[in-house]
């Protein structure tokens, strides 16, 4: 399918602030992933939205955290809630929420029944995760791993070391097409 004026214009990031800032619509998916207000303690004055544009911006420009422009949270915020994120796997809820999303979308059924694994060795620096050195390839470094569904959506990904063989492997969760953690 080709570009449209209705594509140009549904696309058009010209009159936002930075091209990585989400649209109300993409904002609209993915904010009901992330966590409410919380019952004790004091508000939250940090705007979500502009914690995850403040990410997207990371992620689009490659920029370090102290770099990021004036007109997102601190960098120590935007870090802070990365992490914590992370760490609860909610990167991994919202990627599984769009994933189904976009499948209904596409007339399937939400939860993928067949996928397709592929893995990269990557070059790595000393530090951080595990690491090895893969011989067939002669790279020191990681495995990334991914599998993506039959519309090639990524439904899951993980690193291992170089020596790890995908061939032998189960992948790391007994159930990564359910669609149990849909909500």
């Amino acid at each position: 399918m080709g570009w449209t004026d209705f594509t140009r214009r549904q696309y058009a990031r010209r009159a936002m602030r930075y091209a990585s800032d989400l649209t109300d619509r993409e904002w609209g998916l993915i904010s009901p992933c992330l966590p409410g207000p919380r019952r004790l303690g004091r508000p939250r004055s940090t705007d979500f939205r502009e914690v995850v544009n403040a990410l997207l911006y990371i992620a689009t420009t490659g920029c370090q955290w102290r770099m990021m422009p004036r007109d997102f949270p601190p960098f120590t915020t935007v870090q802070s809630y990365f992490y914590k994120w992370r760490a609860t796997g909610l990167w991994g809820r919202i990627n599984h929420h769009l994933v189904m999303e976009v499948r209904e979308l596409e007339g399937r059924e939400a939860s993928p029944s067949a996928g397709v694994i592929d893995s990269q060795s990557v070059k790595t620096t000393e530090s951080g995760g595990v690491s090895g050195y893969d011989a067939g390839k002669k790279i020191k470094g990681r495995k990334r791993h991914i599998v993506v569904d039959t519309l090639g959506l990524m439904v899951a990904s993980w690193f291992t070391a170089p020596t790890f063989r995908i061939a032998t492997a189960r992948l790391p969760s007994s159930k990564p097409f359910s669609s149990a953690s849909r909500g």
